[in-house]
């Protein structure tokens, strides 16, 4: 059951939708924030973000963190979808902002629930990709791209990104 009490920002307190002071209530065996003049049930979430996998051979395109928590270490290029944003379109847009490149998206490689920061819950998605156009540079959330050995990546700042490179290792062996 989620700890409705370390809530902290006015959001997750009054109701969005009358302004109202949110209650817990227990709805079907889970404890929920429920507005008691409208009846908004408040549902906390994940966010859905959404990653490219581009490879050279056996080397993997990383893009590092520019600011933010996890600062100067390495992820695979991704990002968050936007409301009302269709996923793959996401992970192209993001690609493009953090890495310079246009790719041509494949199938979805892998999906993981990210708990490494427990104020940020997130599920992502991992698309194979191919590189189409444009020229590589950072940009936006990243400072430095570059492709680096499976085998031997620099810090990452995600714990899933581990997995699918080790995914990706087994693939390849």
């Amino acid at each position: 059951m989620e700890d409705f009490r370390s809530f902290g920002t006015a959001q997750d307190k009054f109701c969005l939708k009358c302004g109202a002071g949110l209650r817990l209530r227990m709805l079907r065996d889970t404890e929920r924030l429920v507005c008691p003049q409208c009846g908004f049930i408040f549902y906390r979430n994940p966010t859905v973000g959404v990653a490219v996998l581009l490879l050279e051979g056996s080397r993997i395109l990383l893009a590092r963190r520019a600011r933010g928590l996890y600062k100067g270490l390495w992820c695979i290029p991704c990002g968050y979808v936007e409301w009302g944003e269709e996923v793959r379109a996401a992970a192209l847009r993001e690609l493009r902002e953090e890495t310079g490149l246009e790719a041509e998206l494949g199938p979805v490689y892998a999906v993981h629930s990210n708990f490494h920061n427990p104020d940020s819950l997130t599920v992502g998605i991992w698309f194979r990709g191919t590189v189409v156009g444009g020229a590589l540079q950072p940009g936006d959330d990243a400072d430095a791209v570059g492709y680096f050995p499976l085998d031997s990546p620099p810090p990452l700042a995600f714990p899933t990104d581990g997995l699918v490179l080790e995914e990706l290792r087994g693939e390849l062996q």
